[in-house]
């Protein structure tokens, strides 16, 4: 076969340009390593111990700072970079089993850090290792109550639940008081950025790193690398860093990270170890900024453009000849330790628990925003029996279900495969994402934070295929006034044109990062558990059926864009609600069981059973429909707990048919926020009840 040369040429150039972005792909990972590594200040060997471990020739001092020698004699340089985090700390564990915050030291300067941290997931590092938590928030459907609540959230605002009952249990999880706490947050990269807590100031540790491995050195003399600690104790890591080192001639510092670029000679840097660092006879200092976004944010964002900036800057100042060195990639550290055998209760059915988290993390930790369910249709649908796949039916809107059992007026069961989020509304020319509210969503909780925006491809049940993610940021705002934003935008590090090129068109779902954990023995916390706890618990009571000893016709839908419409629900009660004998929605029975909410009502204790949901906004169940589903559960042993609470269910779409809707649920905390929890044994009882109720004979 013979090429014309100027299809060699285009290969040649598409092979250059994939080999390119492939390597900038490795370098942003190798950058995000390092804004991901847990070093709170005062606990920094949790990092300097792993770097050590990775990297030969680190020593560490007395004060705890890592050092490397490059050459020797003079003249006589130090590069300093700050390591540590801001962080929490314990300061306070409640006999309910909450844990209260305090700051280590002043931390960051942003006016939202704080509430960056309220709704979301934690990471406790304990002495035995980390453990995950999640930071209390106002329960979404309970919004009208908190309506007055405006001022911005601080850290004595934090409540941080880890799935305890007691404070017993929280000591058994070998959470002590000052153990320090840190977001938990994986390392984010996308597009040319990386971004995180404290982007700059780690960046800088990594050009250091990279330098000391390198063995950059001036052409005389000899370069000391200094990976400090204690930053915000007025960079007392720095201080005692320089003061052992007899006076060197210069000083080279990374700074954290500002809105511009800076590389200057300074008189000092205006902290605490100005004492050492200034004065007569002492080194010149010079002062490398990096330029970032958003500084101080708990997503400080960072363009690899601007580390090479940095890194460049800092060769330049040892060395101008020097070649510039590779990205190196922090140590890994210890893994969250939640989901270790040992935490199951041991009166419980530990296969079966098991069992139900695998499903969950499987459906929690996929997007689906109203009108985008197709990832978990197609979850649901691959774990059905062969049975159930047989008969399984979908609608133009994407609805699911399974008929099944004699003819005759139907028992229907709904649960719900979206979740709150946002979609895309439209797209600025510089890029910035303005996104419309789907579902009550907890706004406070997604500002600031990682982002995904969910490409849809052509999806149908049958098939393994899953949506597709662009990585990006919730942009947060510079000068808030007060708590909520009055708009919510994202960011994926392109412009209008390279975004409608990589397929982002308005109407596509944005969420946010997300990952299921257990905490403690038995809860269960992630964003989006309403409703995939219902999906997931009525897929189970599908397993256990025996589809031939069903004395009535049966129908477990799995149903699209319940948040914001009841839509989905809608269309089946006008395909069904005819023949329909009764309705059961399962659903989140959003508790009052929080430190934020008042038990005036709505107050049913997670881990105490399942819940008939009894009243709610929109319906009701009527006293004869409520004797009933009490009687059915009382036969099966299930003792279900009873309540009111806000908010509306799939199965009111049906009462206009004349179908009595009552409501199946597990007690949940943290509706519409990414700090939802369930817990486990609430869920396997659950099951057994919607079990109960398909099986139960449907009566006059």
């Amino acid at each position: 076969m013979k090429c014309s040369s100027k299809a060699v040429s285009a290969f040649l150039l598409a092979f250059v340009f994939a080999t390119t972005l492939h390597a900038q792909d490795a370098e942003l990972g190798s950058l995000a390593s390092w804004i991901a590594i847990d070093a709170p200040t005062g606990h920094e060997y949790l990092a300097t111990e792993a770097i050590q471990d990775e990297y030969a020739g680190w020593a560490r001092d007395s004060y705890g700072n890592l050092t490397k020698l490059v050459g020797r004699g003079e003249p006589r340089r130090v590069v300093a970079c700050a390591l540590d985090s801001y962080s929490y700390a314990v300061s306070q564990i409640t006999d309910a089993g909450y844990l209260r915050l305090h700051r280590i030291g002043s931390g960051s300067s942003h006016p939202l850090w704080d509430q960056a941290h309220e709704g979301q997931q934690l990471r406790i590092l304990t002495r035995s290792g980390p453990v995950v938590g999640v930071t209390a928030v106002a329960n979404g459907h309970f919004a009208a109550q908190h309506r007055n609540e405006t001022a911005i959230i601080t850290q004595n605002d934090l409540w941080l639940d880890v799935g305890a009952e007691s404070a017993t249990d929280v000591a058994d999880m070998g959470i002590a008081l000052l153990d320090p706490v840190l977001r938990h947050l994986p390392a984010w990269s996308y597009t040319n950025e990386v971004a995180g807590p404290r982007a700059g100031a780690r960046v800088g540790c990594a050009a250091l790193l990279a330098a000391a491995e390198a063995g950059v050195n001036g052409s005389a003399g000899s370069t000391k690398y200094l990976i400090s600690v204690q930053q915000v104790f007025g960079w007392i890591g720095l201080g005692a860093g320089v003061s052992s080192d007899a006076n060197p001639g210069e000083l080279i510092v990374l700074g954290a990270g500002s809105t511009d670029f800076d590389n200057r000679i300074v008189d000092g840097l205006g902290t605490r170890a100005d004492v050492v660092l200034t004065g007569n006879g002492k080194a010149e200092i010079r002062l490398i900024t990096p330029a970032v976004t958003d500084a101080d944010a708990l997503m400080e964002r960072m363009s690899l453009a601007s580390a090479n900036q940095v890194l460049d800057a800092m060769i330049a100042a040892i060395n101008p000849d020097a070649v510039r060195p590779t990205w190196l990639a922090a140590p890994e550290q210890t893994a969250v330790l939640n989901n270790e055998l040992s935490r199951w209760g041991a009166s419980e059915n530990t296969e079966r628990m098991m069992e139900i988290e695998g499903l969950l993390d499987q459906v929690t930790q996929r997007s689906a925003v109203p009108g985008h369910e197709g990832p978990i249709r197609n979850a649901i649908y691959n774990a059905m029996p062969q049975w159930a796949k047989e008969i399984a039916q979908t609608d133009e809107m994407g609805n699911m279900w399974v008929e099944v059992g004699p003819a005759g007026q139907a028992t229907v069961f709904l649960a719900h495969m979206d979740e709150v989020g946002y979609e895309v509304e439209s797209i600025d020319s510089n890029g910035v994402v303005n996104l419309a509210r789907l579902g009550g969503v907890v706004e406070t909780a997604w500002e600031g934070q990682p982002a995904l925006l969910q490409l849809d491809p052509f999806i149908n049940i049958e098939s393994q295929a899953e949506a597709h993610s662009l990585r990006g940021v919730f942009n947060t705002r510079s000068t808030p006034q007060e708590k909520r934003p009055d708009a919510v935008t994202s960011w994926f590090g392109m412009n209008r044109g390279q975004l409608e090129a990589a397929g982002v068109r308005v109407g596509m779902g944005v969420t946010g990062y997300k990952e299921g954990h257990r905490m403690g023995a038995f809860r269960y916390s992630s964003r989006s558990l309403d409703d995939r706890v219902g999906t997931t618990s009525l897929l189970f009571a599908l397993r256990q059926i025996d589809p031939d000893a069903l004395q009535n016709k049966v129908v477990f839908i799995w149903t699209v864009r319940e948040e914001g419409g009841l839509r989905g629900a809608a269309a089946m009660a006008e395909r069904l609600g005819s023949r329909t004998r009764r309705a059961y929605s399962i659903d989140t029975f959003v508790s009052s069981d929080t430190p934020l909410e008042s038990p005036h009502f709505a107050f049913v204790p997670l881990g105490t059973g399942p819940v008939l949901r009894s009243i709610e906004n929109a319906s009701m169940a009527t006293p004869y429909e409520f004797d009933r589903n009490r009687g059915i559960a009382e036969a099966a042993g299930i003792d279900a707990q009873i309540g009111l609470t806000q908010g509306s269910t799939d199965g009111t779409t049906f009462t206009i048919y004349g179908a009595p809707n009552a409501g199946l649920s597990w007690p949940g905390r943290y509706s519409h926020s990414p700090a939802e929890i369930a817990d486990l044994r609430d869920v396997a009882e659950l099951i057994d009840l919607i079990q109960a109720m398909a099986e139960a004979p449907q009566g006059p």
